[in-house]
């Protein structure tokens, strides 16, 4: 395993033999809230992650024992003028798109609160797992603004329009059992082992080919909200770069021969 620090509150481990990165928010003293600086640290660990090409699926997880992440720094908002704000602005969307926009599969180990752009950062995610400790909610019109973190846009395609104004909307929070009932996280595992779950799903997730985990990712991304023909057109884009790949010949040939793949990626 290797490490590598993006800013005081960011940490990129690597694990090598299993292909498996972990995004590590690690701002505890503040519960992970997003501050200017660490939007941009997440920013730049996703650069660099989606860049590597031995990384097949990243996980993001929380160092703080009570909450993944509880979403802006209110602290650092309520010291600034609105040209601060908007200044603020496209170096905090790079944070959550960052993230959406990982070219791997992506798992979020989600724990204690997860609210606003904290729950945000776990939506940008493929794959939510929750311990029965999460609290989750987008509460941002309690405080006078919207969920720009992408939640109006991620959650309902989630869990459906009305379910998505229903939420936002009241800006309730909602414990892990009930999140699990409604779509909200994808798995729910006892206390605190959210993380270790998370991971165990990324190495399952790791094991198979490299090129066709990036396509398919791309065409369930791409395909959502387009009619069924433009659809599947993006699904045969995606399938084309998979077809002729040397993945594809190795797992073919695997197969027949009953052995393990040794993917070559590409």
């Amino acid at each position: 395993m290797s490490e590598e620090r993006f800013g005081e509150f960011v940490l990129v481990r690597r694990y090598e033999q299993g292909h498996v990165a972990e995004l590590v928010l690690d701002r505890p003293k503040a519960m992970n809230a997003v501050s200017t600086e660490m939007a941009r640290s997440v920013a730049g660990a996703c650069t660099a992650l989606g860049e590597d090409r031995d990384v097949r699926v990243v996980v993001l997880t929380s160092t703080h024992e009570r909450a993944f992440c509880v979403g802006a720094d209110l602290k650092e908002r309520n010291s600034f003028s609105d040209a601060d704000l908007l200044r603020q602005r496209p170096v905090t969307r790079g944070a959550y798109t960052g993230v959406l926009e990982l070219p791997v599969p992506t798992v979020a180990a989600v724990h204690g609160f997860a609210l606003g752009g904290g729950f945000e950062l776990a939506l940008a995610c493929d794959v939510i797992v929750a311990d029965r400790t999460a609290v989750v909610g987008l509460p941002e019109v309690s405080v006078g603004v919207i969920p720009g973190g992408g939640g109006t846009q991620l959650l309902p395609r989630r869990v459906g329009a009305a379910r998505a104004a229903e939420l936002i909307f009241s800006a309730r929070r909602v414990e892990a059992v009930e999140a699990r009932e409604l779509g909200l996280v994808d798995q729910l595992v006892e206390d605190g082992r959210d993380r270790e779950e998370a991971l165990a799903l990324a190495g399952r997730i790791a094991a198979n080919s490299p090129v066709g985990l990036r396509a398919a990712k791309r065409a369930l991304r791409l395909g959502q909200g387009l009619d069924l023909r433009a659809g599947l057109e993006v699904e045969d884009a995606a399938w084309r770069t998979t077809a002729f790949s040397g993945d594809r010949a190795e797992g073919v040939a695997a197969f027949n021969e009953r052995r393990a793949p040794q993917w070559p990626g590409e």
